[in-house]
């Protein structure tokens, strides 16, 4: 029983002291001491496999896990930078860090105010904040910006852009123009929201014998998924199968 305290414990000391030399945030200090079970496990994990392991596997899995521990982090650095450098780029980083926590209208602002002179049609930025005001349910504004990105040329042309406008028409009722925006969305958008949105929007409309194809569609492609996107392609196959069923 000693023994156990003094190896649980001395381990959490050795990894407090890594921690320190290698400028880890604090809390780090704190999770290893208050938790010696199971923190130096997290600090593992998070910490010393990226470094140990190396490549992009390790880092995104770590850095995934960092979010977790501290969601706001991203936008804590982001705000600084902006703060300290409002340039287009650190501002653009602001907005996505606002849109990623969901503070929707903090980040369709932010985009907005980046979208001034040579950058007013910057195709990133009309993008973020389409998005955005789609997120607001604001769809007529959200068109607005959708169709201003699409005279930018081929680079405002994306699946991306396709999936918001399906869902701004969805959310005016323009179901036609929903239908096909979606349609085109659905095969080319990375992931499975596209067509996971496209198999509720069916759904919704009475085309269920359409819904369940692109249901048995997101079946197939979420057991393919890799590893580390299994977590979202649940997300989406739960999202499409419970418009599925409430239509049923």
């Amino acid at each position: 029983m000693i023994l156990s305290l003094i190896l649980t414990y001395g381990l959490a000391i050795l990894l407090c002291f890594h921690a320190v030399r290698s400028g880890q945030a604090t809390f780090w200090l704190w999770i290893l001491l208050a938790f010696p079970g199971i923190g130096p496990l997290a600090y593992i994990a998070i910490v010393l496999a990226p470094e140990l392991m190396g490549g992009s596997t390790a880092r995104r899995l770590g850095a995934q896990a960092k979010r977790t521990l501290d969601p706001t982090k991203d936008y804590r650095e982001a705000r600084f930078a902006a703060e300290d450098s409002p340039t287009v780029g650190n501002r653009m980083r602001l907005a996505q860090a606002a849109f990623d926590l969901q503070r929707y209208e903090e980040a369709e602002q932010l985009f907005a105010e980046a979208a001034q002179g040579i950058h007013e049609e910057d195709p990133a930025l009309l993008m973020g904040r389409a998005q955005a005001l789609v997120e607001l349910g604001r769809d007529e504004e959200a068109l607005a910006v959708l169709h201003k990105l699409g005279e930018t040329g081929e680079k405002g042309r994306t699946a991306q852009a396709a999936l918001a406008m399906g869902r701004a028409y969805q959310g005016l009722g323009r179901y036609a123009e929903a239908d096909t925006a979606y349609e085109w969305a659905a095969p080319r958008f990375a992931g499975l929201e596209a067509i996971a949105r496209y198999a509720a929007f069916l759904a919704e409309t009475g085309r269920l014998e359409e819904a369940r194809e692109a249901m048995a569609d997101i079946e197939r492609r979420a057991d393919r998924a890799k590893v580390h996107f299994r977590k979202e392609a649940k997300y989406w196959r739960d999202f499409a199968a419970a418009a599925v069923n409430r239509a049923a």
